[in-house]
């Protein structure tokens, strides 16, 4: 398998093939287990590969404790000012719903996975047989999570929107202590919405070079761009959150996708991975003649047997059955060896032997 790839249940994504495209739920769902379900439906119609939960309890994230360091800090958040406990509280997806949440997407044919946030996640995910773990941006420096979710044998995604290049160090070091599979990067910025000026693609490359691993996406942006460009770099997964619409006043709504924003997102990021192709020069179809609709020298008006070749009575036009235009000051000044009519593809037979091809 391609060294940028990523193989799920039996399918590939990256390295030559389309991304894995994922629908993220998040805390979207609004505490109702009725609009998760059509959240899974909404991905599979706009054409994703996967649908992703988040793991967690409120206590399992952080203390019910209202001192200051527990509440969101930054006046530019969407959640500034919360307090933490009460964010998860109503952002997190209640376990119970897992199971029916993934079958049903299972049904649709897409994969289902999830962010897992503790060992008691981790756990809970290995018994729904889940085909990877996801670690978040924020757990990248809790190791001793990554060394046991790396121990499940399950492949893990890592984001790296927080991390430094000693944390993905370590992290991918915990991972083969533990005896885990290859994981993939994702280069994440940790801004929601994001802004695309602040993507820096670039480092999904940096970052496959440095470490030797699959790279991918996962992006808070508005809007496609940000991810078309990661597939045009070579990304094998592309992660973005979904809702039912941005009018609703679900935690992550403000940077969300819509459906029909998911479906235009996943059909132009498969075009601009099947654009990528191969390096191939010269025609795509092999029966094509690729002279037939090229420039090459033609009589433009009637010339005697004798008379001198020029600018005046050569012109270089499409088709390409003449001489090609690289032969045109060779033969300015030469003597036609027969009369030429009109519209005669010129050929070295119809020029006297001085000045035949060298």
């Amino acid at each position: 398998m391609n060294q940028n790839a990523i193989s799920l249940s039996g399918r590939v994504f990256g390295g030559g093939s389309p991304p894995l495209i994922i629908a993220e739920l998040s805390g979207n769902h609004g505490q109702s287990l009725e609009t998760a379900l059509k959240l899974v439906e909404r991905a599979a119609d706009a054409g994703a590969d996967a649908i992703k939960l988040q793991t967690y309890t409120a206590g399992t994230m952080t203390l019910n404790c209202d001192r200051d360091e527990f509440r969101i800090s930054d006046p530019e958040s969407l959640w500034y000012g919360r307090n933490l406990y009460e964010l998860y509280e109503e952002a997190h997806t209640p376990w119970h719903w897992h199971e029916p949440l993934f079958e049903r997407a299972q049904e649709l044919g897409m994969l289902a996975f999830s962010s897992a946030f503790d060992r008691s996640a981790v756990d809970f995910l290995d018994k729904l047989n889940v085909p990877c773990i996801k670690i978040a941006s924020f757990e990248v420096n809790d190791l001793p999570l990554i060394q046991h979710a790396a121990s499940t044998g399950r492949t893990l995604i890592i984001s790296t929107g927080m991390a430094s290049i000693e944390d993905i160090e370590l992290a991918l070091r915990a991972v083969e202590q533990a005896g885990g599979a290859v994981p993939v990067l994702l280069k994440c910025t940790s801004h929601y919405p994001a802004d695309a000026r602040h993507a820096n693609l670039n480092t999904m490359l940096d970052m496959r070079s440095r470490f030797d691993v699959p790279i991918g996406l996962s992006d808070h942006s508005l809007g496609i761009g940000v991810a078309v460009a990661a597939t045009a770099l070579g990304c094998c997964v592309i992660e973005k959150h979904l809702v039912l619409s941005r009018k609703s006043e679900t935690v992550d709504a403000a940077f969300s996708m819509e459906p029909a924003e998911l479906r235009v997102l996943t059909e132009e990021c498969r075009r601009a991975s099947l654009g990528l192709g191969e390096v191939q020069y010269g025609p795509v179809d092999p029966t094509m003649d690729p002279y037939e609709h090229r420039r090459s020298i033609y009589v433009a008006k009637d010339i005697a047997a004798g008379e001198r070749l020029t600018e005046s009575n050569l012109k270089v036009i499409r088709p390409g059955h003449g001489l090609p235009p690289r032969h045109l000051t060779e033969v300015l000044g030469a003597t036609a060896r027969r009369a030429l009519p009109f519209g005669t593809a010129l050929s070295w037979e119809d020029i006297e032997s001085e000045c035949d091809s060298t």
